[in-house]
């Protein structure tokens, strides 16, 4: 490759999906990697895919549904590229109605039939109604929605990182001096760098531990109760996630409170009990202040652009954002939401 127009800096989900959305519109991109594909927090296990509440509409929850909405396209045609299964899969998501909630939830159901646009439902069901694995619901009733999807993170990673390098893109691991226009995709370290040279807390990391199940349950909606992801996956595996660590003293170690999550499962669904724990996982996720993503140009620093902060949503909304990112660095159209820039951290 000649000089590239676009140096990517970090090869996580961000990094990777604009990197391929630069590509194709058939900009010189080079990543660079410190470390390896999914490094940081998208090299993690659960890969819920899983919408906003269908309520109190604003500009950050409808670039979701269109994220959502446009993932099924977007995976397959990068599979087709790249020849890697992401494990993408718009099965759905089951959770409890909690005690005293029922109206409520079937208020979001009408909401859920304006906002999804027929896209996707929001079922409010009898929990003995519900598909895929039973679960606990001391209301006696459950949410199904259609909108929530799961891939696997890992295998994602792999396939985006293909699909780039099958369209002519570059993987550099190790350093290399970057050129052309720059994007920071680092990650939480890229956050707490970017606060110190700013001067002002722009964000920084929060950890998470996960765990992974041999179960297979690979047809069946992902289940979401008491803030715990339950996501079965195409492999015939069940990841269970996550935790929200501010405080840690190591980023990738796991402890006693992944062993909790573990015991949380198994009262949420019973089924899960005797399936053999496979692989434990911690990282740190990178949070903006604002909890949204953070997109745009490095305040003072010509040609420099920062897309960071996917905390919790970085598979979800990453091929979207991707688009907007793409439009910014190649052609200085700005579409990034004002919840999104640095005038929101």
């Amino acid at each position: 490759m000649t000089m590239p127009d676009v140096t990517i800096m970090g090869a996580g989900v961000f990094g990777l999906t604009l990197a391929l959305a630069c590509r194709e519109r058939g900009a010189r991109v080079q990543v660079t990697e410190a470390r390896g594909i999914g490094a940081g927090s998208s090299g993690g296990l659960v890969g819920a895919l899983a919408p906003h509440v269908p309520e109190n509409w604003n500009a950050k929850k409808a670039l979701q549904f269109d994220a959502l909405r446009m993932a099924q396209d977007y995976w397959h045609r990068v599979q087709e590229i790249s020849g890697i299964d992401p494990g993408y899969a718009r099965l759905g998501r089951v959770q409890p109605v909690p005690d005293g909630g029922l109206e409520l939830a079937r208020g979001r159901a009408a909401g859920a039939d304006d906002l999804w646009q027929g896209f996707a439902q929001w079922h409010v069901l009898p929990v003995a109604e519900a598909p895929g694995l039973a679960m606990h619901a001391p209301s006696g009733w459950v949410i199904h929605d259609t909108l929530s999807a799961r891939l696997h993170p890992r295998r994602a990673g792999q396939a985006l990182a293909g699909a780039f390098q099958a369209l002519g893109g570059k993987i550099v691991f190790g350093t290399a001096e970057p050129r052309g226009k720059i994007v920071w995709a680092t990650g939480y370290e890229g956050l707490e760098a970017l606060s110190t040279a700013l001067g002002r807390k722009i964000g920084g990391g929060v950890k998470g531990q996960s765990l992974l199940l041999r179960h297979d349950a690979r047809a069946a909606p992902q289940l979401f109760a008491d803030g715990l992801h339950i996501v079965p996956h195409a492999d015939g595996t069940i990841a269970i996630g996550s935790t929200s660590e501010r405080d840690f003293d190591s980023p990738d170690s796991v402890d006693a409170q992944c062993d909790a999550l573990h015991a949380r499962a198994l009262a949420i669904c019973p089924a899960l009990q005797g399936a053999p724990v496979i692989a434990r996982w911690a990282g740190v996720r990178p949070r903006a202040r604002s909890r949204a993503p953070l997109l745009g140009p490095w305040p003072g620093r010509a040609g420099q652009y920062v897309f960071n902060g996917g905390f919790k949503i970085g598979f979800a909304m990453a091929p979207a954002l991707a688009q907007i990112m793409a439009d910014l660095v190649l052609d200085g159209i700005d579409r990034v939401p004002r919840d999104f820039g640095f005038g929101a951290v």
